[in-house]
C-alpha cells in the first residue's frame, strides 16, 4: 500500500511540475522551432491551437510511463533478486524520463519537446542493451556503465545532428537489445521467468501495430480523446513493467555460465 500511495503522489507531483513548466514557457508554442513530425503530421490527434496542451490525450497518457517508473523505484528491495539497487532505480528513472519527455512533446509539438521525448527512449534502449551484455558476458558494473554511456552518447549525438533518424535508431537499438537478451543473456539467468519477457514483448508488438495504424491515419478520429497513440503510450508502460518483473525474477545465488 505504501508503494502504491507513494507512486501516485510522486506521479501527481511530477504532472504538476510539468504543467508548471509549460505554463512558464507557453502556451504560444509557435515561438519555438517545430517538431520535425509536423512536416507531415504528428500522429492522429488534432492539435488544439493556442492550448497549453496541443494534444491532450497523447499528453496525459504519457503519465503511464511516470506511474510505472515510480512504482519500480519505490519497490521494496529483496536480497534474493539480482536486479536491485542502482540498476533498478535507474531503470525506473528512465521510465519517468520517457513519460515527462513524451508529455512535453505532445503538449508543445516543438523540436525541444521532440528531443526530450526521444531522449528517454534512448536511455531505455541503451540500458536494455548494456544490461543484457553485462549478464551475458559477466562484465563488471564499470564496464557495463561504460558501454551504456557510450551508446547513449552516440544516440544523443545522432539525435542532435540527424533528428529525422530518431525512430529508426531507437527501433534498431531496441531490436538488438531484445535479441541479445533473449538469445544470449536469458540462458545465464538462473530461474528467470521467461513468460514475463514474452508478455512485455507482446505488449510492445501490439503497441507498435497500433502506432502504425495511428501514424498512417488508418485508424484515426482526430478530435477524439480515444487516440491510438495514447494506447501506444499505455502499452509501452505495460511493457516496461513486465520487463522489470522479468529482470526481478532472476534469483541470486546461482552463478551464471558466463560466455555460453
Amino acid at each position: 500500500m505504501r508503494q502504491l500511495v507513494g507512486t501516485i503522489l510522486l506521479t501527481l507531483v511530477t504532472a504538476a511540475a510539468t504543467l508548471a513548466l509549460l505554463q512558464v514557457l507557453g502556451p504560444d508554442w509557435t515561438q519555438f522551432p517545430p517538431a520535425t513530425c509536423l512536416a507531415t503530421h504528428c500522429f492522429c490527434e488534432i492539435p488544439h491551437t493556442d492550448s497549453l496542451l496541443l494534444q491532450p490525450a497523447n499528453s496525459w497518457s504519457s503519465l503511464g510511463f511516470v506511474l510505472v517508473g515510480f512504482w519500480i523505484m519505490l519497490a521494496p528491495q529483496r536480497s534474493e533478486t539480482v536486479f536491485a539497487g542502482w540498476p533498478a532505480l535507474w531503470f525506473g528513472c528512465t521510465a519517468v524520463v520517457i513519460g515527462v519527455g513524451s508529455f512535453l512533446l505532445h503538449a508543445t509539438l516543438t523540436l525541444w519537446g521532440q528531443f526530450t521525448d526521444v531522449l528517454g527512449m534512448y536511455l531505455l534502449s541503451a540500458f536494455l542493451l548494456a544490461y543484457a551484455v553485462q549478464r551475458w558476458r559477466g562484465w563488471a558494473n564499470s564496464a557495463a556503465l561504460a558501454l551504456y554511456l557510450a551508446v547513449c552518447a552516440i544516440l544523443i549525438a545522432l539525435l542532435w545532428i540527424m533528428p529525422e533518424t530518431r525512430r529508426w535508431l531507437f527501433a534498431a537499438v531496441l531490436a538488438v537489445a531484445l535479441t541479445v537478451e533473449l538469445v544470449f543473456a536469458r540462458p545465464v539467468r538462473p530461474k528467470v521467468r521467461v513468460s514475463l519477457f514474452g508478455y512485455g514483448l507482446l505488449a510492445n508488438t501490439i503497441a507498435f501495430g497500433i502506432w502504425i495504424l495511428d501514424n498512417s491515419r488508418t485508424l484515426c478520429i482526430p478530435d477524439s480523446l480515444l487516440q491510438g497513440h495514447a494506447a501506444w503510450h499505455l502499452l509501452g508502460a505495460v511493457a516496461i513493467y513486465f520487463n522489470y518483473r522479468y529482470y526481478r525474477s532472476e534469483q541470486a545465488g546461482a552463478a551464471p555460465q558466463v560466455g555460453t
